[in-house]
């Protein structure tokens, strides 16, 4: 068995969950120290007997201590190991590559690829790697130049800048640490879609790679005459709705910058931006203002930013989610479809089913719940993390006749 200097031991019981094969030990775990690790060391992790359960890499600054590397005793964490799992990782979306009606997907998808904190999104023929914990930022050479060995790409571009890298005490990152990124918006495509993106500025790596099957959806599901598309960014589900044959889309979005490259999204479909009515602003008052105007809609989108970015905002979060599907639902005419999403880790998908049915009994209306929408499979979540399954979505429709009036139905 390979050693590290440093040796954590847990109090007694709390090796449950790594006995279950989850990656993750929270620092009140802990019982005591051997060593002085750094950020990124890899440290072992034994239980309160002395028994060895883990190794993984130490993160002093973060609630999650460490994030394990390995369960077994005999594999060594080195560079040998990262390059082998990065490969492996992208080997096994073999499919997508080779799929011609997609260039765009996640070729690593951090913990549930036994890489932990380790993004690496594919657009056509530029990379975007996101490194974001100490663990992953100690292999940071690796990862780069065993990207670049593969030669299948023109440049690497970080984008190690969010949130989830200050929490874990690191500094942001960002910029090309590899060949050439082209200025400008970079073409992908999907399923026949052309979209636009910005690796540089735009928000995640530069395009919500995870909403790609429900685009896909979208343009199946969304018809009719005028379709409401919230949180809209750059127009993604704008696009597959008009693609789809609905009759024009309100497109609602904070920013301006989003709404131009909206725009630009639909004339590279060989769509009309007449097509599409564009609003900027904060999407709670815009939704209220409609709501005061009296428009409705024959279909309604939306897919908000994370409202909990930790459990401790979880309440908030939910109040959040039901604010805007109550305005939804209330927007929405009878027999029409909500799309609605939440990217909140915090908010499982059964509290996320609560909030929408909440938000539908108060809107005083029958909803049905038609579909469950999720993660794409290049964003797999390991049975052993439900943590990665942080995207729920569903598609619900509007009864007709409403069961609820100002009394809710006889039970």
């Amino acid at each position: 068995m390979s050693t590290s200097t440093s040796i954590l031991r847990l109090r007694r019981g709390r090796e449950r969950s790594l006995l279950h094969g989850h990656p993750w030990l929270f620092s009140g775990a802990i019982e005591s120290m051997e060593g002085v690790p750094a950020a990124g060391d890899t440290v072992e992790i034994i239980d309160a007997a002395g028994g060895w359960l883990a190794r993984a890499a130490f993160a002093p600054s973060s609630r999650i201590a460490c994030r394990v590397w390995t369960f077994d005793p005999d594999e060594a964490v080195d560079e040998g190991l990262v390059e082998r799992r990065l490969h492996a990782a992208i080997e096994r979306r073999g499919d997508l590559a080779r799929a011609a009606q997609v260039d765009a997907y996640r070729e690593v998808n951090a913990e549930s690829d036994l890489l932990p904190g380790v993004i690496v999104d594919r657009y056509a023929d530029i990379r975007v790697l996101q490194l974001l914990t100490p663990g992953a930022e100690r292999f940071r050479q690796t990862l780069v130049e065993g990207l670049q060995r593969r030669g299948d790409c023109r440049g690497i571009f970080e984008r190690s800048d969010n949130d989830a890298r200050r929490l874990e005490g690191l500094p942001p990152s960002r910029g090309c640490v590899w060949g050439e990124i082209p200025s400008g918006l970079l073409p992908i495509r999907e399923y026949g879609l052309t979209f636009l993106v910005d690796v540089v500025e735009g928000h995640k790596t530069g395009f919500y790679l995870d909403q790609r099957d429900s685009r896909r959806r979208a343009g199946e599901v969304l018809g009719g005459e005028d379709v409401l598309d919230a949180f809209c960014y750059t127009g993604g589900f704008t696009v597959a709705a008009l693609r789809g044959g609905a009759g024009r889309v309100l497109s609602v979005d904070s920013s301006q910058r989003a709404l131009d490259v909206a725009a630009e999204n639909l004339a590279a479909n060989g769509l009309d931006p007449q097509g599409s009515e564009r609003i900027a602003g904060d999407v709670f008052i815009e939704l209220r203002k409609l709501r005061d105007q009296g428009r409705s809609f024959d279909a309604i989108v939306l897919d908000p930013p994370r409202f909990a970015p930790t459990a401790a905002q979880i309440q908030r979060a939910a109040r959040g989610y039901k604010d805007i599907n109550l305005l939804a639902f209330k927007l929405l005419r009878p027999g029409g479809r909500l799309m609605t999403f939440s990217c909140s880790g915090g908010v499982g998908p059964e509290l996320f089913e609560q909030i929408v049915a909440g938000a539908a009994r108060d809107a005083g209306v029958h909803v049905l719940i038609e579909a469950w929408l999720g993660q794409p499979a290049d964003h797999p979540v390991a049975a052993h993390f439900p943590e990665g399954r942080y995207l729920k979505g569903l598609v619900c429709r509007k009864g007709t006749s409403g069961w609820y009036s100002e009394q809710p139905p006889p039970r």
